[in-house]
């Protein structure tokens, strides 16, 4: 589900389940532990992949349609949790986009310090307003910490996807690397990234840097969290969710 591996000091975090990496419940919550526990522990920064041909292609949709409400309940902090893991980490995180970054994948990859993407097929965008359902409050001000806002607010409206060339074009991702090359180049720019300062003072500033958006956060949950949860039941429960994946696959 998820292959660690080390790369002279920095950790590198792999995910590898089924075909494109799907986030369902149990995904999210190694997710989550894995990120809780390198934060706390020796090495100096970490580098998040994916193992295939994408990085992540989003939520596990048809798990939440077996689901229903119960796993729906269960899932969306599962969700927020994972994000807010890979976000909060006090250590220098770089995203190294081996194939496609959707919808939660991209999200994933938002809250990373910086995105390398492989020079390939890939693509990478929000798509959650095509498939129905509303963002979760997390997700949104990920977005606009990694992009700034007027930049967010465009791919959130836009639920497009792009690739490497265009995502550069659009500040998307911070630069391309050869698909054989990709691993290397991110894990340069995390030990870079690590050797800058000490590590007290890179995570002080992290925290500074993401002082608004955890202030923020704390307001919106609240209020919206339970619209969000409301929206993503009402979606399975009156078939939109089936209707989105049958139109995928045609």
């Amino acid at each position: 589900m998820i292959e660690l591996d080390e790369a002279g000091g920095v950790a590198v975090v792999r995910l590898a389940h089924g075909k494109v990496n799907a986030l369902d419940l149990e995904l999210l919550e190694r997710i989550t532990a894995t990120f809780t526990e390198l934060d706390a522990g020796p090495a100096a920064a970490i580098v998040f992949t994916g193992a295939g041909r994408a990085f992540s292609a989003g939520v596990d949709l048809w798990r939440v349609i077996d689901g229903g409400a119960g796993y729906v309940h269960a899932f969306l902090p599962a969700l927020e949790a994972a994000f807010l893991a890979v976000f909060s980490t006090g250590k220098p995180v770089v995203a190294a986009l081996n194939g496609h970054a959707i919808a939660g994948g991209a999200i994933l990859a938002a809250a990373c310090d910086h995105r390398v993407m492989a020079d390939g097929a890939g693509t990478i965008g929000v798509t959650e307003l095509r498939v129905g359902v509303p963002f979760p409050a997390s997700a949104l001000e990920i977005l606009g910490h990694a992009y700034g806002e007027p930049q967010a607010r465009r791919q959130v409206l836009a639920a497009d996807t792009l690739g490497p060339a265009a995502a550069l074009a659009a500040g998307r991702v911070d630069e391309l690397a050869p698909p054989d090359g990709l691993l290397d180049a991110a894990v340069a720019v995390a030990r870079r990234l690590a050797a800058r300062t000490r590590p007290d003072t890179f995570r002080l500033t992290k925290a500074q840097l993401q002082a608004t958006v955890r202030r923020r956060l704390a307001a919106r949950s609240r209020d919206l969290d339970p619209q969000v949860s409301h929206l993503w039941v009402q979606a399975v429960e009156d078939g939109r969710l089936r209707e989105y994946m049958a139109s995928v696959r045609a």
